[in-house]
């Protein structure tokens, strides 16, 4: 039993290697339907281990045989340490062979009690993310050489671990602004009402991400937490960003499509569109507002407005698989209105392309080119999980939960929006279409992927 998995990778095969040595690399590998938690990163891959946490209160160590590290051909990781040795044993060797000069065979070999069937997708998913990033990686090698030192807020979130992952595998220098006391040299305490003169000494690039969870029901207090984590610390940062010396010369900050307003029928939106009504509205305009400071020293200024994202381990995707699984799926209403979606890697992917791409600035919207109405959303979901959607969600549901004007800004909210300053800059998407995204979130691949 066990699996042998291989593919071409286009990449060299020393700069593929080191891909994996590097932080991050776990992260970018682990499929995110699966119920793993990475607790402990290995610090080498000649002796260290990882530690992961699973359901139950299970850990899973994964950890690293010198005798078989032979760089940058081959490392071996095994399952070790009581029960999971026991339970599931396993013997994982990464073999890494030359195609050509840059071309880079990737096999896995897996020796497990597990049958090969129930780890097809897991390595199907792998060596897609492997590819697609090292593509994204070495397209950023040519537009803008070099490694840059990018701090990060919010790090530890959904998109946030994604991003620093993705970006230290790339060989980036990540440093990861913290509320809390630091507990790793690539960490630094940052206060957002105060932040510290020194915060930003050596840093090239600010991502800020860090924000409260617009989820929830639309109270006053709610609503105050929504604004006071965006608008004054993205206000303390921008001037902090023009105080540094030789400070940041970019300066990327999460935003929200919801700057359109919560209805504007079948209009397409672009970047340049007038903002729309509502609490959503006036709270990103003030948001993207509160960057002046950076714009005004020279700083170049990209706001994210970010549509709805796809993973089952965040977001609408993580409340909705469940329901989908047991055939309890639906439309939302008339499920008429549009839904502006994008793919958690493609996310991260267009805030690299904030960092490095100099002709970028300014607000982009952060979508996939392809919105769907939230009728054929449910659809496609319903059919990548091969299960019916028949009962749908009147909207008295969401306004029980969030009530009248969360429902109609967040759950019902009927927006249009397209990527246009990055289909002008010829972006590639990863995944552009819904079942492609959904498939590889979820691990749902077709025999033809």
């Amino acid at each position: 039993m066990g699996i042998v998995h291989s593919s071409v990778i286009r990449s060299a095969r020393d700069e593929l290697f080191a891909w994996h040595t590097r932080p991050g690399a776990f992260t970018r590998l682990s499929p995110p339907w699966q119920p793993l938690a990475l607790d402990e990163e290995a610090e080498s891959l000649k002796a260290g281990q990882a530690v992961l946490r699973l359901p139950g209160g299970l850990r899973w160590t994964a950890r690293h045989d010198p005798a078989g590290y032979d760089p940058p051909r081959q490392f071996v990781d095994y399952s070790a340490g009581l029960p999971m040795r026991l339970l599931v044993p396993w013997r994982h060797t990464h073999t890494f062979e030359v195609v050509s000069e840059d071309e880079t065979r990737m096999t896995d070999r897996v020796d497990t009690a597990v049958p090969g069937r129930f780890l097809t997708s897991t390595f199907r998913y792998r060596h897609r993310q492997v590819a697609d990033d090292m593509a994204r990686h070495q397209w950023a090698s040519t537009l803008a050489p070099g490694s840059r030192t990018i701090a990060v807020t919010g790090s530890s979130g959904l998109v946030g671990s994604a991003l620093t992952a993705f970006l230290a595998t790339g060989g980036h220098r990540v440093v990861r602004l913290v509320r809390r006391t630091p507990r790793t040299p690539d960490e630094r305490r940052w206060n957002p009402a105060a932040p510290a003169a020194d915060l930003l000494a050596g840093v090239d690039a600010v991502i800020h991400l860090a924000g409260a969870s617009i989820a929830g029901r639309f109270t006053d207090s709610h609503r105050r937490a929504v604004r006071d984590s965006r608008i004054e610390p993205t206000r303390r940062l921008a001037e902090l960003i023009a105080s540094t010396p030789d400070g940041p010369k970019v300066f990327v900050t999460a935003s929200a499509i919801g700057y359109y307003g919560p209805d504007r029928g079948d209009e397409l939106l672009h970047e340049a569109d007038e903002r729309g009504d509502g609490f959503f509205a006036d709270t990103v305009a003030e948001w993207e507002g509160a960057t002046a400071s950076a714009s005004d020293a020279g700083a170049r200024v990209v706001a994210v407005r970010t549509g709805i994202v796809q993973s089952p381990k965040g977001g609408v995707l993580r409340l909705q698989r469940p329901l989908f699984e047991v055939g309890l799926g639906g439309r939302l209403g008339a499920g008429t209105q549009w839904l502006s979606w994008i793919d958690l890697d493609d996310l991260v992917d267009i805030y690299h392309r904030a960092v490095v791409d100099t002709r970028l600035t300014g607000p982009v919207n952060a979508v996939a080119p392809n919105p769907v109405r939230n009728a054929e959303y449910t659809a496609v979901l319903a059919s990548v999980l091969h299960r019916p959607a028949f009962l749908p969600v009147p909207d008295f549901g969401p306004k029980l939960l969030l009530g009248e004007q969360g429902a109609r800004e967040l759950a019902l909210a009927n927006q249009r929006v397209v990527p246009g300053r990055l289909l002008s800059r010829e972006h590639r998407f990863r995944r552009p279409d819904l079942e492609s995204a959904l498939r590889h979130q979820l691990g749902r691949f077709t025999t033809a992927e």
